[in-house]
């Protein structure tokens, strides 16, 4: 008994030694990520700034014209803000993700690989680095909330932090894939701003999609729908309106599909990780 016990030891200690090194590579890229975060003030200036003008602009605009059928105590500027939050958190993705084509042209990508840690580590850690800086800013947003017209108190907490954690991992999964995959921070601008923001805007987080229509079908498989439904049903807690969110949707079905983005994300991600550049 104890002479198996010895030939144990090695491999345990080996198995311990190995969570270390991608506990720890998850570790520094995540650090790395929040301290880069809190260093570039205007970065995080500029990714609260720019949706916040797109809030109060077109939101003014459409204020005026916009009705929302059976639910006319609803202005646009109320139900244009849950996309808003969405969309915050999307600019953010994008703004983070991005930093792996930098950390490749510096060479601190390549010190990283070469490190102990595995491929899963370096794209855990740079997605959970990523997610953590976008759950932050959208958390920044959410302080717009009483402007528009929803109470602190009523709002529930819970539902919205899951929905939009779930979010944010998928969205920087993404983001994390493309940078990846590209070598120019102007391509991965335009294979990102094609590939979400379009998906974005058929979310509802702008216009809600009539039921049976083309763009109904679209946010019926969108998962960007599922998102700004998670984040509106949130905001509204207990007191959320009657046929605001598409008919069938639920707080269940709405995560159940954030994971499942997310699970497919990182996949993804990881397969393009381990690819040979």
């Amino acid at each position: 008994m104890s002479s198996a016990s010895v030939k144990l030891q090695p491999a345990a200690a080996s198995s311990d030694s190995i969570v270390a090194q991608e506990l720890a590579t998850i570790r520094v890229l995540v650090m790395r990520d929040l301290a880069r975060f809190f260093r570039e003030k205007s970065r995080v200036v500029g990714a609260l700034l720019q949706p916040l003008i797109f809030w109060l602009v077109i939101g003014s605009g459409m204020a005026s014209t916009f009705r929302l059928p059976g639910q006319s105590q609803v202005g646009y500027l109320e139900y244009f803000y849950p996309g808003i939050v969405v969309m915050t958190v999307l600019f953010t993705a994008i703004f983070t993700t991005m930093s792996v084509i930098e950390d490749r042209h510096s060479g601190f990508l390549q010190a990283v690989l070469v490190a102990p840690g595995s491929r899963v580590s370096v794209v855990l850690g740079k997605c959970l680095g990523s997610a953590s800086v976008a759950l932050l800013q959208g958390s920044m947003f959410l302080l717009l909330a009483p402007l528009a017209g929803f109470e602190i108190g009523q709002i529930a907490w819970l539902p919205l932090l899951a929905g939009l954690v779930l979010t944010c991992l998928a969205l920087c999964t993404v983001g994390f894939a493309v940078a990846w995959w590209l070598d120019s921070t102007a391509g991965y601008h335009v294979v990102m701003s094609l590939l979400l923001l379009p998906l974005w805007i058929m979310s509802g987080a702008m216009f809600p999609a009539s039921p049976g229509s083309v763009l109904g079908y679209v946010a019926a498989i969108n998962p960007m729908s599922y998102a700004v439904s998670a984040v509106r049903r949130g905001l509204y807690g207990s007191s959320l309106p009657a046929h605001l969110l598409p008919a069938g949707n639920s707080l269940g079905l709405e995560l159940l599909v954030l994971a499942l983005f997310t699970v497919a994300a990182t996949f993804v991600a990881v397969r393009v990780c381990q690819r040979k550049r």
